[in-house]
């Protein structure tokens, strides 16, 4: 019951105040990529996951966390983009994880395709109000990148083994 609350409920709901926070200021808090690489260990105790299948999960975090700061060094994500990547990494595992990583970036792909096209148009009146907005449609900000990130994880989340142990358990 608890590993099927933490996978179904609590990880998409610290999947959607990342992708939101992102959104509004382009920064991610720390205290969601610890709470998610935290209640991580809860779930692995509840599914009764094996020491060798944490292990793989560890290895995906960590593969997760040095992708993510390669691209952080290289411009191209932020450093809470990087660590939301390594902790949703964490969570699939390493058999996951490149279809994650892939699905991923198609999402910013497309997110960046969009963002981009949307700073060409003005501004509606009605949303002049809202500095999220302003930010978001200033051609000097970045891309919210933490927004693909979570729909990566939330469009391959049917079909990963931690949703199947979840949903065993």
């Amino acid at each position: 019951m608890l590993a099927e609350a933490l996978v179904l409920v609590i990880l998409p709901l610290l999947l959607i105040a990342a992708a939101g926070w992102d959104i509004a200021s382009f920064t991610i808090p720390n205290f969601l990529t610890a709470a998610l690489t935290l209640l991580f260990a809860v779930f692995a105790v509840a599914a009764g996951l094996s020491w060798a299948a944490i292990g793989w999960h560890l290895l995906a975090g960590g593969i997760g966390l040095t992708v993510g700061f390669i691209l952080f060094a290289l411009g191209y994500v932020g450093g809470g983009d990087a660590k939301l990547f390594a902790a949703v990494a964490l969570w699939l595992g390493f058999g996951d994880l490149l279809p994650y990583a892939l699905i991923a970036s198609a999402f910013g792909g497309v997110l960046t395709l969009a963002v981009l096209m949307a700073r060409k148009w003005l501004i509606p009146v009605w949303l002049l109000r809202y500095p999220w907005v302003l930010k978001l449609h200033d051609s000097k900000s970045g891309i919210p990148y933490g927004v693909a990130l979570a729909a990566g994880a939330f469009f391959l989340l049917p079909d990963t083994e931690i949703f199947r142990l979840a949903a065993g358990a």
